[in-house]
């Protein structure tokens, strides 16, 4: 895709494509922000916006609200969509919706809408949730890819995934085969066809808090022996490019980005490629390890989340993809930068013993480069300098003393 489209859905260009989709749903652009990117250079380019809106009819006359609107380039499929407006100037074709309207993820509206969650929690046989008022909180979203909503009561709660249509069995038989052989992921409640899986929470805290608050997490030891437990069968399902297998498509988008670092990531890509290069991806891995997946308590591992990603693959992924997002959060400000990476290299050093160093530290490399892409796609205000300091550090890991 060309700089130009990257520009056109984030650049100055965006304010009369997202006045006139506001305009005619019947509001008024106040202002807007980008809240997400997501690039794929030579195929597509979807963003989403915070938009603040002033409504003109109805209860909502004169009203200015937040919203989140999303648009796409290269994606004709989101142009056939009800409810999606598409601007076309001959040049290029826009589809333009507001949430929950994402054309790729059409069980988003029900998930967000509480009286049709209640009804569908009770037409799955979750009836203690259905009772009452249910409370909707939305988790996580990356427009036309997924979403992830939090659904309560005042006496319990599930969470609500939605994917594309084509994905929710899929996703549905990981959930059930992971938690028959007894790994503590969330249990799978129900799905619906256009996309929708219900879980059931996990008990403990994330090990995000205790990273980040310096308290109680795993021993490398104890994490390896979690991973011990996924059953041979995991190596048997569809196979997932890897982060680092795809370092050269993450330089793809780091270059078209900012053009200053395309050769120094594209030279990044190429030596973790030639690091890892016939490597058999036959074993079974959870496929996206992180501190944000692992949940905790009393620094012992008590669940395991979003299992999307789980089949065949190498166990130095499941390890470098851990070691690289602590190394991730050691460059963030305000976070304890020195303890971080000391976690992190005390991780990689407890793995080392358990697979290949050189593997290890490819493919750690290989998940810092595709976390290089982060600032961009989420609009940091410094991303440019973010992203050099996301590269120093995969050219550190990739050389061996990381210190």
């Amino acid at each position: 895709m060309a700089q130009s489209d990257l520009d056109l859905l984030t650049g100055e260009e965006a304010t009369e494509l997202l006045a006139t989709a506001v305009s005619t749903a019947g509001g008024e652009l106040v202002d807007w922000s980008v809240r997400q990117v997501d690039h794929r250079p030579g195929r597509s380019t979807t963003v989403a916006y915070r938009a603040r809106v002033r409504w003109g009819e109805g209860v909502e006359a004169g009203r200015v609200r937040t919203e989140t609107l999303g648009a796409s380039l290269g994606r004709p499929g989101d142009q056939q969509v009800p409810g999606v407006l598409t601007l076309d100037d001959g040049e290029h074709a826009v589809a333009v919706w507001r949430f929950p309207g994402d054309p790729a993820l059409p069980a988003l509206a029900t998930a967000y809408d509480a009286e049709a969650v209640a009804t569908l929690l009770g037409d799955l046989g979750v009836p203690e949730v259905a009772r009452g008022p249910v409370t909707l909180r939305v988790r996580a979203y990356r427009p036309t890819r997924r979403a992830v909503i939090e659904a309560s009561t005042p006496g319990a709660g599930v969470f609500l995934k939605v994917v594309r249509p084509e994905k929710v069995d899929d996703l549905h038989a990981r959930h059930a085969l992971l938690a028959g052989a007894g790994l503590p992921v969330p249990k799978p409640l129900g799905r619906s066809a256009d996309g929708l899986l219900v879980i059931a929470p996990l008990s403990g805290e994330s090990m995000r808090h205790a990273v980040r608050d310096g308290g109680a997490v795993p021993s490398a030891a104890e994490v390896v022996t979690m991973l011990d437990r996924l059953p041979d069968s995991v190596a048997e399902l569809p196979l997932r490019t890897s982060w680092s297998e795809n370092a050269g498509h993450y330089a793809s988008v780091i270059g078209a980005a900012m053009p200053a670092e395309a050769d120094r990531a594209r030279h990044l890509a190429e030596t973790i490629a030639t690091r890892i290069a016939g490597q058999r991806p036959d074993e079974p891995t959870h496929g996206d390890l992180y501190e944000a997946q692992v949940m905790l308590a009393d620094g012992r591992i008590t669940g395991l989340l979003d299992v999307d990603s789980a089949g065949p693959g190498r166990r130095a992924d499941d390890l470098a993809c851990l070691v690289a997002h602590i190394e991730t959060l050691s460059l963030l400000r305000g976070w304890d930068n020195e303890r971080l990476h000391a976690l992190a290299l005390e991780y990689a050093a407890g793995f080392a013993g358990q697979v290949e160093p050189v593997e290890l530290s490819a493919r750690i490399g290989g998940v810092l480069l595709s976390l290089a892409t982060g600032p961009h796609r989420v609009q940091e205000a410094d991303w440019p300098l973010q992203t050099s300091r996301r590269l120093d550090a995969v050219e550190r890991w990739l050389g061996g003393v990381p210190g």
